[in-house]
């Protein structure tokens, strides 16, 4: 068994009792507050005793203590937790975690963004089996030959990388954004956050859409913002329902998704934004565009961000190449005025300090050669293929009981319900045939019931969108 350390505190000195003891005592208590679990091996005997100073003799009669009151077994010439246990652990606290001896300043819910066990359509997700990882392995494994790149870094992020994806946003989505307004985050989420503890005070008032991204209104609410829904119309965010809230207080900020909206995929037209920015600029309220998904509009010309037409610095753009490659390499962006990237940089030097600097690397090199752009692309013709599929297949068996536009772009459809359907029984129908899907009511500010559902088709292919949705109708 290979030899490995194993702190047991001992008494030394303030006690009588016997140290093999002291050390079967200190196991049995590592054993009930769950450090040991069942199944689990314990050191061995000569590795222990070199630990803790002892002979080993001490630590073989500690074992025999342990294994003749049935805490442990001797399996293969190693000790082993027994699987069953002469008394359990004690029963955790309800919620999973005993609560700290001190007051948390705020309550916030785990949102959980996976489906396991199911079909799921998921919630806009990249196809995961379409990651070009030999290109990603092999330009990770000439970044490592960098040994600087193992170091401290720029919290700004690494400077390679910031000018590739500088000349991305350049070719790509219309940005003129310099590398020293350009900051590389931990995805979108990541940038959000950033942004969020940085911009806002405690009590700010943050405008949000309604229905939008939980997710986002989560991140606000725990720098202190206190949110206010906007409604949503087929135009994107409701610019005249700001005005009423402006007369009631200042707003500190907006927080958007005007390119596909998040929920509805609807894109905010050139007129309301026009109006957004003067009313931004006049009021000096902080934009944060969030442009989660801008590669994959499939139809009509591109739209430019927001920030593509901001004279007065009101915007905060926020992005990701999540979508592109995957979410759990954590690449996102900000990019805004250059004051606001210094402090966004020098809160994060005093925090995580910085991000990984190999992987940024790696993915400059896929960036400088048009790998990732010819990537973007080819996924582009491929989700616009699978949203096809899953509008024919829903036409086919749910015609009469879903109606939908089919989106300019984006990654999933948003189904308006027939009024007679319980749509929130039909999800829990489908989710008991194996089939994931989310309801409007995960997307409406109040958690109110709404005759929506968003159906993401990017992560399954063609058959799986198929199987979904027959599925989908056999639960209807």
């Amino acid at each position: 068994m290979r030899p490995w350390t194993f702190p047991v505190a001992l008494q030394a000195g303030t006690t009588r009792e016997p140290v093999f003891q002291q050390i079967a005592q200190a196991i049995r208590r590592d054993i009930r507050r769950g450090r040991l679990r069942p199944g689990d091996a314990l050191p061995g005997s000569r590795s222990l005793a070199g630990t803790l100073a002892v002979h080993r003799n001490t630590v073989l009669a500690a074992y025999r203590e342990l294994e003749a009151e049935g805490w442990t077994v001797a399996e293969h010439r190693t000790t082993r937790v027994a699987w069953d246990l002469p008394k359990a652990p004690a029963a955790p606290v309800p919620g999973g975690a005993k609560a700290p001896g001190y007051d948390l300043p705020i309550s916030l819910a785990p949102l959980s963004l996976r489906e396991t066990g199911l079909l799921s359509f998921g919630g806009g997700q990249p196809d995961l089996r379409l990651v070009p990882v030999d290109l990603l392995a092999r330009a990770y494994r000439r970044a490592l030959a960098h040994p600087e790149l193992l170091g401290y870094g720029d919290a700004h992020g690494e400077p390679r990388f910031r000018a590739a994806l500088a000349r991305l946003l350049s070719e790509m989505r219309g940005l003129a954004a310099a590398e020293d307004r350009l900051m590389v985050t931990a995805g979108s989420q990541g940038a959000l956050d950033l942004v969020a503890r940085t911009l806002l005070r405690p009590g700010d008032r943050v405008a949000v859409e309604d229905p939008g991204y939980p997710a986002a209104w989560a991140t606000l609410r725990a720098a202190g913002a206190e949110l206010v829904p906007v409604p949503v119309d087929a135009a994107g965010l409701r610019v005249d329902a700001l005005e009423p809230l402006l007369a009631r207080g200042p707003l500190r900020a907006v927080y958007l998704t005007p390119h596909h909206q998040f929920p509805t995929t609807v894109t905010m037209g050139a007129a309301r934004r026009l109006r957004l920015l003067e009313l931004a600029a006049r009021h000096r309220i902080a934009l944060l565009e969030d442009d989660y998904d801008n590669e994959f509009h499939f139809e009509g010309r591109p739209v430019l961000p927001l920030a593509g037409e901001d004279p007065g610095g009101q915007v905060v753009y926020l992005g990701t190449l999540s979508k592109i490659l995957a979410p759990g390499l954590r690449l996102g962006f900000v990019s805004g005025p250059r004051p606001l990237v210094e402090a966004l940089a020098a809160r994060r030097a005093a925090t995580d300090g910085q991000g990984d600097p190999v992987l940024q690397r790696a993915v400059s090199e896929l960036l400088e050669d048009g790998l990732l752009q010819r990537h973007a692309r080819k996924m582009r013709r491929t989700y616009q293929a699978r949203r096809e599929v899953l509008a024919a297949a829903l036409r086919r068996h749910l015609g009469g009981a879903v109606a939908f536009d089919l989106p300019a772009g984006g990654m999933s459809l948003w189904l308006t319900v027939d009024p007679a359907i319980d749509t929130e029984a039909w999800a829990a129908r489908a989710r008991k045939a194996g089939l994931g899907i989310t309801t409007g009511r995960a997307f409406d500010f109040r958690g109110r019931p709404r005759p929506h559902l968003r159906l993401g088709f990017s992560a399954l292919d063609e058959r799986e969108l198929a199987e979904a949705v027959r599925r989908l109708a056999r639960a209807l």
